[in-house]
């Protein structure tokens, strides 16, 4: 049987963060689904087309391997995707107590809906002080995104529209 999981975020924009969750995730279950997902508590930055693109350019960028699929989901419960798909699993990145203390309410909640399990996955310590809404601000005031995303992302965040 294929084990198979999903990492959701809103991921506006992708970080290496994310990325290196992503990465490590791929090499444990046999097909990762990257899920992007609207957040209705947040204003977005990039429309949800352009993060999945941007996901798809940095995985490749980064030569990560495995069986993904980048896509977006808007309808319904998070759940409701996996049951479709067949996931059992959601991967969430922790950073800090602080997403500890949101995300495992939600973790209990997927599991009762529909049995499908959380698995709480820590980022290398470089990353664990980034965030998507900190790159946001530091790309909407001039500064250098870099040292946060992925080539890709920082190209586009920097390109003036």
């Amino acid at each position: 049987m294929s084990r198979i999981a999903v990492v959701p975020g809103s991921f506006d924009p992708v970080t290496l963060g994310h990325l290196d969750v992503i990465e490590r995730a791929a090499g444990i279950f046999d097909q990762l689904h990257v899920l992007v997902v609207h957040n209705p508590g947040k204003t977005a930055l990039l429309p949800i087309a352009q993060r999945v693109s941007l996901i798809q350019d940095s995985i490749a960028e980064a030569k990560i391997s495995g069986d993904i699929l980048v896509t977006s989901w808007s309808v319904g419960l998070l759940v409701d995707y996996c049951t479709d798909v067949g996931a059992s699993v959601l991967v969430k990145g922790i950073r800090s107590q602080v997403d500890v203390a949101y995300e495992t309410p939600m973790a209990i909640v997927n599991r009762d809906l529909a049995g499908v399990e959380t698995v709480f996955m820590l980022p290398d310590p470089a990353h664990t002080h980034v965030s998507s809404s900190l790159v946001r601000q530091v790309a909407e005031l001039g500064g250098d995104v870099r040292p946060y995303v992925p080539t890709p992302v920082a190209d586009y965040l920097q390109t003036p529209r």
